[in-house]
């Protein structure tokens, strides 16, 4: 592993900046209809839970990553073959996100410039900061958050000034009764709270220990609310229907703002909001690729993979999917359910059970010793 220490800060940093990613200004929750804010509140208390999974495996292995406790809990053999099945998710992941940077610029600002030419650009970027090492990508996620920040702030302000916010948009409460918002609580707990799984690599960089739990459960709340009131912003300026139609709602929400026929186009301030948010959420999932990577095959060092890794990901970020249609359709569809409950529940659950029985049976023994 890489010799490095990041900040409490710059861990919230990432975490917040990962958990936006794409959530941001796709059509998040919209199954639950004008209800979406609720499903997303309730999703974020499932990803509390998930956080708690997460995190009870860290205490309990608090110097190692995920692919590391994977082999002490599971053996030699099996904790390998997980750990290889969480690095493939983690580089799958990043596939997805690189793929979503490229359709969003194509669709928004770049039209006529070729896909493979944005996601290589994208994935160089990302590959260079990650070359210099995890402590460069905090430092900059301290950056970033705040300008993530100064942009909500104005893009806000200049919605609700326009005179397009309609809250009625958002009534009757409930209109369509709880099934709708409970069928959409999973995809929304795995996507994008459950992906935080990913930090469980990170987490043995941290340089206060004790103060993970409640860095990690502020960024966890935190975004489950901004999250929540974005969708909520959308339907109150475009209606459910209009939303549900949008492949970046918070996109075509900006776009209606023109106020005295001089401030409009400000699409620009939700391309570089999701342009920072999707530029550290692959960089955490690549970088945490890397690093299982370095792990499992006890390589010297992160950097010497770091580029050949980069090709596969634009590789898997072209082939994915032959359309942005697609390439949603795959993931709320096809990988959800199959993929995300046994990498982000059944496996570190069990894990968890393992090493907490196996600790404790080692404690007692400690304890008749003596």
């Amino acid at each position: 592993m890489e010799k490095a220490k990041i900040s409490v800060i710059q861990l919230f940093s990432l975490l917040f900046l990962f958990e936006m990613g794409s959530a941001l200004v796709v059509s998040y929750g919209i199954n639950a209809k004008k209800d979406a804010w609720l499903a997303i509140l309730l999703a974020m208390c499932g990803g509390i839970i998930l956080f708690f999974i997460y995190y009870f495996l860290f205490r309990q292995y608090p110097n190692l990553p995920l692919t590391g406790y994977a082999r002490k809990i599971l053996g030699k053999y099996v904790g390998w073959i997980v750990g290889l099945l969480y690095v493939v998710f983690f580089l799958y992941g990043a596939s997805r996100n690189v793929r979503d940077f490229g359709d969003l610029l194509l669709s928004s600002t770049m039209s006529e410039t070729p896909l493979l030419a944005l996601n290589i650009l994208f994935v160089l970027a990302i590959c260079y900061v990650l070359y210099l090492g995890i402590e460069v990508l905090g430092r900059t996620a301290e950056v970033f958050i705040v300008i993530l920040i100064l942009f909500g702030i104005v893009g806000n302000f200049f919605v609700y000034l326009s005179g397009n916010v309609d809250l009625n948009n958002l009534k009757p409460f409930l209109e369509n009764g709880w099934k709708p918002i409970l069928m959409t609580v999973p995809i929304t707990t795995f996507f994008p709270f459950g992906e935080i799984v990913a930090f469980t690599m990170l987490l043995p960089y941290l340089n206060r220990h004790e103060l993970v739990k409640r860095m990690w459960l502020s960024s966890v709340i935190s975004s489950g609310l901004i999250l929540s009131y974005t969708t909520s912003l959308d339907i109150a300026v475009l209606g459910v229907e209009a939303t549900e139609r949008a492949t970046f709602p918070l996109l075509s929400t900006i776009g209606k703002v023109n106020l005295f026929e001089f401030i409009q186009r400000l699409d620009a301030l939700v391309v570089f909001s999701f342009l920072i948010t999707m530029f550290f959420k692959t960089s955490i999932f690549l970088y945490s690729t890397v690093i299982g990577i370095v792990d499992l095959f006890k390589l010297k060092n992160h950097q010497q993979i770091i580029f050949p890794i980069g090709l596969i990901l634009i590789f898997l970020s072209m082939a994915n999917a032959s359309d942005f249609s697609e390439h949603v359709e795959e993931g709320l569809e096809i990988i959800m359910y199959p993929l995300y409950i046994p990498l982000f529940v059944i496996i570190p659950l069990f894990m968890l059970l393992v090493a907490m029985i196996r600790n404790g049976f080692k404690k007692k023994n400690r304890n008749n010793e003596t």
